[in-house]
């Protein structure tokens, strides 16, 4: 009898055993999601927290690095309850179709809770650039400024520096002269210029 009784007392707890639901599994935190946008930003969403989730956006590109948070109880659509892989995966491809991940997205839904409550949307609650990036801004413009006064610097000595005045050469002694005699003329043309005025005396004399 005692053998009877507990091979009923078995088949008991596992008509039990199996008359019970199965629990959906929870979605564990820190998972990520990579993507780019229409502009090929490179961003990751980071997701944690149970009921009441968080999201994280970050993204890199183009000289910027931005950041935004969301929170949000997706939990309470059922679609998101069965399979929440399918709804990031679905908000991460509305974010891909944007230029800025960040921008003019103050709330998030997928495709697969369009009907559920409003407290199933992800709803923006911080945004804003990372400090790297504004150093970086910082240090170009400072760049920038330097190289516009090394240039006023160049273009005020090209301004002041004086003009080269090309040399004249001085009219040649009694060249073109009007009182120049006729044997000054000869010997200007066949004398050398020390000895113009010997020959100048000689060329007179015979000449009479």
């Amino acid at each position: 009898m005692k053998s009877v009784a507990l091979l009923f007392l078995v088949v008991i707890c596992g008509t039990g055993g199996l008359g019970q639901k199965l629990k959906p599994k929870k979605r564990s935190n820190g998972e990520e999601i990579n993507f780019r946008t229409k502009t090929k930003d490179v961003c990751t969403m980071s997701m944690s927290g149970d009921e009441e989730m968080k999201l994280r956006i970050e993204c890199r590109g183009q000289g910027r690095s931005y950041w935004c948070e969301y929170t949000g109880k997706p939990s309470v659509c059922r679609p998101f309850r069965n399979n929440p892989k399918i709804y990031w995966n679905q908000i991460a491809v509305e974010l891909r179709k944007l230029p800025h991940a960040c921008e003019s997205t103050p709330v998030l839904k997928a495709t697969m809770c369009q009907k559920a409550p409003a407290d199933a949307l992800m709803k923006q609650i911080a945004a804003g650039m990372e400090p790297a990036d504004l150093a970086n801004q910082d240090r170009s413009a400072q760049k920038a400024s330097a190289s516009m006064r090394g240039a006023g610097r160049s273009s005020a000595k090209k301004i002041g520096k004086p003009a080269v005045l090309p040399l004249i050469k001085p009219t040649q002694r009694g060249q073109g002269s009007e009182n120049e005699t006729e044997a000054m003329k000869l010997a200007r043309e066949h004398c050398w210029e020390s000895l113009h005025d010997f020959c100048s005396y000689i060329i007179g004399f015979f000449q009479g």
